[in-house]
């Protein structure tokens, strides 16, 4: 790879090159893409759909060597999330962008776009699909990126992981039994008290939408319940973990969370 500290801007639309994939500049992919949680080893962060934008923060070999040849620490500029991927996944499938531009909705036009959400979740738990810690394609998606791109679907982005769900929501009063205060489309929060770790989407009397795991859900997409006298045993689980509920009252404008 060139040294990217001698590369020509990119104007915007012209193909990514190696020489180009310098840090600070920014890319609009016309394919999807994984990212990478860490700058070696394959663990998954989140996956990126066709049409998101990404800006190169490290230029492989940067900082003290701290990435493997070939990987670029990046972040996605509509939610600020940060992951590495192999600079050769970039070839071909982006394009150099300007600066982003978020689409911040009030609360009022959120709400409207709240039946494309519980559509597009109600549709994604009919196809075949697994749980997949940083999925957020399909179908196969983790918890909160389902929330995620069910939000992104109708226009509205939320931040990426749970626990900054949890935190980018209006709170909403719930707990197990008690929950009259929720409208469809809100969000709900599971954990131990130091920390959020799970989400779902509610649905109405009680009922949420959620991705799992094996250990104590369904391996993949589901309905459970807030609702003491629903005994099954994923539905008791999280009634035992219920941190609270959030509504989306605001569009994320891609500022990096911590």
């Amino acid at each position: 790879m060139a040294r990217l500290g001698n590369a020509a801007l990119a104007q915007p639309g012209q193909p990514v090159a190696p020489e180009l994939l310098r840090p600070g500049s920014r890319w609009r992919l016309a394919a999807p893409v994984e990212l990478r949680s860490s700058p070696r080893g394959p663990g998954l962060a989140t996956q990126a759909a066709a049409g998101r934008s990404l800006q190169v923060l490290e230029a492989p070999g940067g900082s003290g060597g701290s990435t493997v040849p070939g990987r670029l620490r990046v972040r996605l500029l509509e939610d600020g999330y940060p992951g590495w991927l192999e600079a050769e996944e970039l070839l071909g499938i982006a394009f150099a962008s300007g600066p982003h531009r978020p689409r911040l909705l009030a609360a009022p036009a959120i709400t409207a776009r709240l039946p494309r959400v519980l559509a597009f979740a109600a549709a994604a738990r009919q196809r075949p699909n697994r749980y997949l810690w940083g999925g957020s394609l399909g179908p196969n998606f983790d918890c909160s990126g389902l929330l995620q791109t069910a939000y992104a679907a109708a226009g509205v982005w939320i931040p990426r992981d749970a626990y900054q769900q949890e935190r980018f929501c209006q709170p909403v009063a719930v707990r197990p039994g008690h929950y009259a205060l929720l409208r469809p489309g809100d969000l709900i929060f599971f954990g131990k008290p130091q920390r959020c770790s799970h989400v779902g989407l509610y649905l109405g009397q009680g009922r949420y939408l959620h991705s799992s795991g094996r250990e104590h859900g369904r391996d993949g997409l589901g309905v459970d319940s807030l609702d003491p006298q629903v005994a099954d045993p994923v539905s008791v689980h999280y009634r035992l973990e219920l941190r609270g509920a959030g509504r989306v009252v605001r569009c994320h404008d891609g500022t990096p969370l911590p």
